[in-house]
């Protein structure tokens, strides 16, 4: 054999090199694989997790959530809730609710998306807008029990409020204000500066820009941000509890300053009671709540689709 002969594939130092570099590959394909499957087990480990939360509330309020749930107040007796009892249910809660999240609604988006346009579009970009935006961004990130603290020291002290209806929904504005604010904040960003230069080209003022190339372009976004915060601050128990939602109430509020009650108090003091029949109407009114949530996740995806498609 000459001594420039290929022995084994290899080719001197060449070959050796090759083979060591194919080591290295299939190292990282394996490491690939495993951290592809470790992901997967992850996300098992939530979906399973939600999906037997959500089977065992519909097993134990199977047969417990009928018209008469939905449509009467609520009783400290548990065979009322049953067909065939004198009618008890989720009413007056369930429409405080709508009504608490509707007043949020209202605030937040003036608010929120008005405070975002500001510091995308006018503010200028110096220490003190970078101070702000900073810590907005941390907001997001406070335990909600501060914000009802808060909300009990300003909303029902301070401008003695009381435990009314206004109180709970400016409490929930700021419980989701920062996340309106974060997600418009980037809606707005995400707009291509090309369109903002095209309309500046024909002559349109600083504010028609805004209002007709930017905001339709990030309305997706914006509403999306907005709905699926409201979905959190409606299954939120802690600001309500602390700012004084009721757990008894026989009739929905009527006015701004009326008290009010909320599916989430509700549900919450009916887990506590002792009677055993009281779990099965805990756990009725817990899918009334996710009910209400997926709804709202569902509004929010339908309207994103909508003005993506356009």
């Amino acid at each position: 054999m000459a001594a420039g002969d290929r022995v084994d594939g290899f080719d001197g130092g060449e070959g050796f090199e090759g083979f060591e570099a194919g080591k290295d590959l299939g190292r990282k394909r394996r490491y690939g694989r495993l951290f592809v499957g470790l992901c997967v087990l992850s996300t098992l480990v939530g979906v399973v997790a939600l999906v037997l939360l959500v089977a065992d509330l519909l097993y134990e309020s199977w047969g417990w959530i009928t018209w008469e749930f939905l449509t009467h107040p609520p009783s400290r007796f548990p065979e009322n809730y049953l067909p065939g009892g004198r009618g008890a249910g989720i009413y007056p809660a369930l429409i405080g609710s709508i009504f608490l999240i509707a007043l949020t609604a209202i605030f937040t988006v003036f608010l929120g998306v008005g405070a975002a346009i500001y510091l995308e579009e006018y503010a200028d970009d110096t220490r003190v807008t970078r101070f702000i935006e900073a810590n907005i961004a941390n907001l997001a990130g406070v335990p909600s029990i501060v914000y009802g603290l808060l909300g009990l020291a300003i909303f029902v002290r301070a401008a003695s409020l009381g435990s009314s209806l206004l109180a709970g929904a400016l409490t929930l504005t700021l419980l989701i204000l920062p996340i309106v604010i974060v997600a418009s904040q980037e809606a707005i960003r995400a707009v291509p500066d090309s369109r903002r230069q095209a309309a500046y080209g024909i002559g349109a003022t600083k504010w028609e820009v805004t209002r007709d190339v930017v905001l339709p372009a990030a309305i997706p976004g914006i509403m999306t941000g907005t709905i699926l915060s409201l979905s959190r601050a409606i299954g939120e128990t802690a600001p309500i509890l602390m700012v004084g939602a009721a757990t008894s109430m026989f009739v929905p509020p009527d006015s701004l300053l009326s008290p009010f009650a909320a599916m989430p108090m509700q549900v919450f003091d009916w887990a506590r009671l002792p009677q055993a029949e009281f779990q099965h109407v805990a756990a009725a009114g817990a899918v009334v709540l996710l009910t209400v949530l997926l709804a709202m996740n569902a509004t929010a995806i339908l309207i994103r689709n909508k003005y993506d498609v356009r």
